[in-house]
C-alpha cells in the first residue's frame, strides 16, 4: 500500500472502491467496486519519472498487450448522454442559474481569455487552509464549506468533470483532539485551568501529523454528508510526493481518478499529513521543471497537470495576486498575470493558516500554465462573493488574478482610468478657451472626416445585419445629416461652455480678511456605457471636455468601428492641447458588472440604452453613483376642456414620431367625459392609421362592449407602436394614475383651462411636467443645453435631461491670514460676520 493511495499495487480492490461502491448503483447502473480496479489494457496518460506528459511533447508508458485485457462487464458501462442528462435533470435543486455550454478547448494549451473559461471541462477546485478554517484556526468554517460544495455540484451537474484538492485535516483534528484533552483531564485540572488555558497547554502539545490523522475522517464524512445533499458521490484521495515520483503510484492514481471522473464521482485529494515525508526540491530532470509536493498549491497543480486538466481555481483569504504585499497603501490587484512580468510582483509572507503563501501559490500556478491549465487564484472567504465565487470564475467574471500565456495587449481598464483620472485634472486646469477650442476642433473633424466615418459605420451596419432589430438599426445608423447636427451640437456646447468650470456661485465674507467661495469643479472620472447609438460618443465627449471631468467610454460591440474612428478623433482634437488620454474608450472584453466595480476609478455611472442596461447597471454599481433612468413610462392626460385641434397632434409626435424613445408616449390617460365624442373618436382614427396597436386599462376596458386587448400591467414602457389607453373622472385622479404607475419621466396634460393646467404643473413629481406639448420635447438639445448624456429621474444632484451642469460639482475656497477657531471664541478677539459679497461677472467674450 503506498503513499496513502489506498491502491495496492497489484490492482486488488482499494478501501476506496469499497467505500464509493456503497452510493455508485444510483450512478452508474449497478457497477460495483471492480470499477476502481487498476485495468491491465492500456492506461490513461500520464506522468513519468521525469514528470512529462502527453500532448505536452513529454513520454508516456508503453501500453501492455490488448490481449491481457479483462472483458467487460455490464456493471461497467459508462453512463451514455442520455443518462446523465436524466441525472443532471433530476438534481434541478440549486438556486444558482442552470447552463448549458459547449465543454472542449485544444488540448495542452490553457485558454488566453476569461471568456473562454465557460468552455472549461475538467476543473480542479483547491481549497486553502485559510478558506476551510474558522478564524481561530481550530475548527471548519462550516457556512462557508457548505457554499463551495453547493457551487461544485452546480457544475457538476452542468457536465463538468469536479475534482477538490482541500486542506482543514489539520484544523479538524485539532479541534478533536483539543476535546479529549479536555476530558482527559482531572476535575480540579478542569475547574483551575479556563479555555484560554486549556488552549495555551494544548497548542504545543498538538503535532501536526497527530492531528491530520485525527481529522481527515471527520473531514471526509462532513464533505460526503455535504455532497450527498446534491446526490453527488465523492471519494477521499491521500497522496504524497512519493506516490508522484513512483510510476507504478502514479499509475494507479490517474487510473483511479479516471474512474471516478467517468462514473461521475467528485474526487476529493489532501496530502496524507499524517506519514508526508519533508518537502523535496524542485529540480530539472532531463530538462522539464518538475514541481515537487510540497503544500496543497503545489499538489492541485500536479494533479491539474497529470490529469490535463482545463482550469485550476485556487481559492485563498486574498482577492488574489498583488503587485505588492496586500496589506501596503499602493497595493494593485492584477486582473492578467502574464508570466513574462514575475519580476513586477513582491510578495509578502503566507497566509495565518497552512504551509504555502501567494509565492508558493504563484509557482504553482506558472507550472500548471505550462502544462496547458489555465489558473485563477482567487478570494474564497469574502463573504460577499464567497456564495457564488467559482460559478463567477468559470462564468467569465473578473474575479481575482486570471494567468496567461498571452501577454494584454494594451493598457487595462484599471489603467485607463488612471490615465483618464489625471488627463482630467489637466483638462480641468486648461483655460474655459482652450476646452472650447478642443471641441469646435472636434465638430470640424466630423464634417472633414465624414467619408471615413460613414464607411467604418457601414462595416457595422453589414455585421449587425439579421443580429439587431430594425429599431436597433436605426439607432446603429449614420448619416451626413447625423454628423452635420452633431457638428452643430458640439459647436453649442463649445459657446455655452466658457464659465462652466471654476464659476463663482457664493461668496461670504466669514470675518474680516476671511472670504469664502463655492465654486465648479469636475465631477472627476464618468464611466458612459452606451448600446448601438455611435453619435453618442462625440456628444458625450464634448460634455465631458467641457466640464473637465475624464471619460471612460463603453460601446456596445455591434458599433466597434464606428466607435474606433470616432475615438480616435476625439484624441485628435485632445491632442493639441497635450490631454489626450482625458478619454478613453473600453475595448478590451470587460463585463459592464466588472466596470461597475472600479468604485475607486470611477466617480459617476451614465447608462445611454435600454431599461433593461439600465437596471442591470443600477443593481451591479455598489458604491457608484449612477444618473439615468430606468424606465420612460410617460403619460398624457387629455382633459376634458382639451382642444379637438391640438390633442390629434400632440398624441400623433409623442406615440409615432420615434416610438422607442425614452420619452415617447406609453399611456394616453383620457377624461371620461370624452368618450364617444368626436375627439375621442379622432384620436382613436389617427391611431389606427398609424398602426398602433392598443391596450385598454382596466376602467376603458369596463366602458367598451368589445374592447382591445387588456393591458397586462399598467406600468409598461412599450418602446414600439403600442399604447395603453386608461379613462380617469378628474385632474387629480390623472395625477394619482401617474404618480402610482409612471417613472417619473416626462408627463403632459393636454387641456385650454389654465387653472387646471398649473394645478397638474404643480403637482406632478416628475422631472418633465409639459402644458400642451408632445413629450418628446424632453431633450438636452431641444431644451437648448446643446447635448445631453441622458435623462435623470433621480432626486439627487442632477434631474431631468442633463447637460454641463449635471456633470458639475462645487468645492469651498477658504482664503484667510492666519485665522483659527479659537479667536472665534466667547472671549476671542473675532466676531463672525457672514456676510453675502457680490459675485464678480466673468468675462466670456
Amino acid at each position: 500500500m503506498g503513499g496513502g493511495l489506498g491502491l495496492e499495487t497489484s490492482g486488488t480492490v482499494s478501501c476506496l472502491g469499497r467505500a464509493a461502491g456503497l452510493r455508485r448503483a444510483a450512478i452508474c447502473q449497478g457497477a460495483d467496486c471492480q470499477a476502481l480496479r487498476r485495468p491491465s489494457g492500456p492506461q490513461p496518460p500520464l506522468l513519468t519519472k521525469t514528470g512529462q506528459l502527453e500532448d505536452y511533447k513529454l513520454s508516456v508508458p508503453s501500453p501492455e498487450p490488448a490481449s491481457s485485457a479483462p472483458e467487460k462487464s455490464p456493471g461497467k458501462r459508462p453512463i451514455d448522454r442520455g443518462q446523465r442528462s436524466a441525472i443532471r435533470h433530476v438534481r434541478s435543486w440549486s438556486n444558482i442559474p442552470f447552463i448549458t455550454v459547449p465543454l472542449s478547448r485544444t488540448h495542452g494549451k490553457s485558454f488566453a481569455h476569461r471568456s473562454e473559461l465557460k468552455h472549461a471541462k475538467r476543473i480542479v477546485v483547491k481549497l486553502g487552509s485559510a478558506v476551510v478554517t474558522r478564524g481561530d484556526e481550530c475548527g471548519l468554517a462550516l457556512g462557508r464549506l457548505a457554499s463551495i460544495v453547493e457551487q461544485v455540484s452546480v457544475l457538476q451537474n452542468q457536465g463538468r468533470e469536479m475534482m477538490l484538492v482541500t486542506s482543514g485535516a489539520v484544523a479538524f483534528g485539532k479541534q478533536r483532539l483539543r476535546h479529549e484533552i479536555l476530558l482527559s483531564q482531572s476535575v480540579r485540572q478542569a475547574l483551575h485551568s479556563g479555555q484560554n488555558q486549556l488552549k495555551e497547554m494544548a497548542i504545543p502539545v498538538l503535532e501536526a501529523r497527530a492531528c491530520a490523522a485525527a481529522g481527515q475522517s471527520g473531514l471526509m464524512a462532513l464533505y460526503e454528508a455535504m455532497f450527498t445533499q446534491y446526490s453527488i458521490c465523492a471519494a477521499q484521495i491521500l497522496v504524497t510526493n512519493l506516490d508522484f515520483h513512483d510510476e507504478q503510484k502514479r499509475r494507479n492514481l490517474n487510473g483511479t481518478l479516471h474512474e471516478l471522473l467517468r462514473m461521475n464521482i467528485v474526487p476529493i485529494v489532501n496530502t496524507n499529513d499524517a506519514v508526508v515525508p519533508p518537502a523535496e526540491p524542485n529540480s530539472d530532470l532531463q530538462g522539464v521543471n518538475v514541481i515537487s509536493v510540497k503544500d496543497n498549491d503545489s499538489l492541485a497543480a500536479r494533479l491539474a497537470v497529470e490529469m490535463k486538466t482545463d482550469l485550476l481555481i485556487v481559492l485563498s483569504d486574498v482577492e488574489g495576486l498583488f503587485d505588492s504585499p496586500p496589506g501596503s497603501d499602493d497595493a494593485k490587484l492584477i486582473d492578467i498575470f502574464y508570466p513574462g512580468d514575475q519580476q513586477s510582483v513582491t510578495f509578502g509572507t503566507k497566509s495565518r493558516v497552512g504551509m504555502g503563501g501567494m509565492e508558493a501559490k504563484v509557482k504553482a500556478a506558472l507550472w500548471a500554465l505550462q502544462g496547458g491549465t489555465s489558473v485563477v487564484i482567487a478570494n474564497g472567504t469574502h463573504p460577499k462573493v464567497s456564495g457564488h465565487v467559482i460559478t463567477d470564475i468559470v462564468e467569465g467574471k473578473k474575479v481575482g488574478t486570471f494567468f496567461s500565456e498571452v501577454k494584454p495587449a494594451g493598457p487595462t481598464v484599471e489603467q485607463q482610468g488612471e490615465m483618464a483620472r489625471s488627463g482630467g485634472r489637466m483638462l480641468a486646469t486648461l483655460e474655459p478657451e482652450q476646452r472650447a477650442e478642443i471641441i469646435y476642433h472636434l465638430a470640424d473633424l466630423l464634417t472633414d472626416q465624414q467619408e471615413e466615418i460613414l464607411l467604418a459605420n457601414k462595416k457595422d451596419l453589414e455585421e449587425a445585419e439579421g443580429r439587431l432589430a430594425g429599431p436597433l438599426l436605426k439607432r446603429l445608423s449614420l448619416s451626413t445629416s447625423k454628423l452635420n447636427s452633431l457638428a452643430i451640437g458640439l459647436r453649442q456646447i463649445a459657446a455655452s461652455s466658457q464659465d462652466s468650470v471654476g464659476r463663482v456661485l457664493r461668496r461670504t465674507r466669514i470675518a474680516k480678511n476671511l472670504e469664502l467661495e463655492q465654486v465648479t469643479v469636475p465631477i472627476g472620472v464618468l464611466l458612459v456605457i452606451f448600446e448601438s447609438r455611435p453619435d453618442c460618443l462625440p456628444q458625450v465627449a464634448a460634455l465631458a471636455i467641457a466640464t473637465g471631468n475624464g471619460l471612460l467610454l463603453k460601446g456596445g460591440k455591434e458599433a466597434a468601428h464606428s466607435n474606433r474612428i470616432l475615438h480616435l478623433l476625439t484624441q485628435e482634437a485632445l491632442s493639441i492641447h497635450g490631454v489626450k488620454d482625458a478619454v478613453q474608450l473600453v475595448n478590451t472584453r470587460e463585463e459592464v458588472e466588472d466596470l461597475c466595480r472600479l468604485d475607486k476609478m470611477i466617480d459617476l455611472i451614465i447608462p445611454r440604452g435600454s431599461s433593461q442596461l439600465v437596471r442591470d447597471i443600477q443593481k451591479a454599481a455598489k458604491g457608484i453613483p449612477v444618473m439615468g433612468h430606468s424606465e420612460g413610462i410617460c403619460h398624457m392626460y387629455v382633459d376634458s376642456e382639451a382642444s379637438v385641434d391640438k390633442v390629434t397632434r400632440l398624441v400623433r409626435d409623442s406615440k409615432c414620431e420615434y416610438p422607442a424613445a425614452c420619452n415617447a408616449l406609453e399611456t394616453l390617460l383620457i377624461h371620461r367625459d370624452l368618450l364617444r365624442t368626436p375627439l375621442f373618436d379622432q384620436i382613436i382614427d389617427m391611431l389606427r392609421v398609424e398602426q398602433v396597436k392598443i391596450h385598454a386599462g382596466p376602467k376603458f376596458a369596463s366602458y367598451l362592449t368589445f374592447s382591445p386587448s387588456e393591458v397586462k400591467s399598467l406600468r409598461t414602457e412599450y418602446g414600439d407602436l403600442e399604447l395603453c389607453i386608461e379613462v380617469v373622472d378628474s385632474v387629480q385622479e390623472a395625477i394619482d394614475h401617474i404618480h402610482k404607475y409612471g417613472s417619473s419621466h416626462t408627463d403632459v396634460i393636454v387641456t385650454e383651462n389654465e387653472k387646471t393646467a398649473e394645478f397638474f404643473l404643480q403637482h406632478v413629481d416628475s422631472a418633465c411636467v409639459f402644458w400642451n406639448t408632445s413629450t418628446r420635447f424632453s431633450d438636452g438639445y431641444r431644451f437648448g443645453l446643446g447635448a445631453e448624456v441622458g435623462i435623470s429621474t433621480s432626486r439627487i444632484h442632477a434631474r431631468g435631461p442633463v447637460g454641463l451642469e449635471g456633470l458639475l460639482t462645487t468645492k469651498w475656497l477658504l482664503r484667510g491670514q492666519d485665522h483659527v477657531v479659537s479667536d472665534f471664541s466667547e472671549h476671542g478677539s473675532l466676531k463672525y460676520l457672514h456676510e453675502n459679497l457680490p459675485i464678480p461677472q466673468r468675462n466670456t467674450n
